[in-house]
């Protein structure tokens, strides 16, 4: 059976680029995880230094998955294995940069997410988590942040950014900052003042009460 070329050649170039997004992602990820693993041991020594108590960790936990966890906060990053294309509505494809060759839209992602280091430690698995921030890079890995404050306002300019080690090292400062600088509130009362039996003879840190940085708040970077 003969292939028609004109089938040949989408399944083809389609597979070919999905292949070049995906290794650009790949080693991006690894940029990533090898700058932050540097970061940690920097801090650590700095710690030790100054003699302060304070914990920091660096924990591979895979090939498209890393955690640190630091003054009481975990950061996760994580990358998305599919290439991803942007809506035709979105800015990114209104751009000349993309118009010119429309295969730069294609994306392969990695997200940052924002925990609580306590959340791990007492499996409190009703706790919730932020996506902090949302990198997308494309074949010619020119990339750009959707995100809070310091990540999503640094790191927008599609057209001309590409990474390197330097804005890989300042990605992950950004979102250390961030999350550091983003702190536990209480709830409000309303929402917490009821515990069923059940929760109450459980152990504190294993009820059913969820945890978050914001719950239950508005915060400003919800709105931007």
């Amino acid at each position: 059976m003969e292939i028609k070329n004109e089938l040949k050649q989408l399944v083809f170039n389609k597979a070919e680029l999905k292949k070049k997004v995906y290794n650009a992602t790949k080693e991006t990820f690894d940029e990533f995880k090898s700058c932050t693993k540097e970061l940690v041991e920097a801090f650590q020594a700095q710690a030790k230094k100054d003699n302060v108590d304070i914990e920091f960790k660096f924990k591979d936990r895979g090939d498209f998955e890393f955690e640190i966890t630091f003054a009481g906060d975990v950061l996760i990053f994580v990358m998305h294995t599919n290439v991803f294309e942007f809506s035709r509505d979105h800015d990114v494809m209104r751009t000349s940069y993309v118009k010119e060759d429309p295969n730069r839209s294609y994306c392969g992602t990695i997200q940052v997410y924002n925990f609580l280091a306590d959340s791990f430690i007492y499996d409190r698995e009703n706790d919730l988590g932020y996506m902090i921030g949302r990198l997308f890079i494309n074949y010619e890995k020119h990339y750009f942040v959707e995100g809070k404050r310091e990540l999503g306002m640094l790191y927008n300019n599609f057209n001309t950014a590409k990474i390197t080690k330097d804005t890989v090292l300042e990605i992950v400062e950004s979102a250390i900052t961030y999350s550091t600088n983003f702190d536990l509130l209480t709830p409000p009362y309303d929402e917490v003042k009821l515990v069923s039996v059940a929760e109450m003879r459980l152990s504190f840190d294993r009820k059913k009460v969820v945890t978050g940085k914001r719950l239950g708040f508005r915060f400003q970077a919800d709105t931007d």
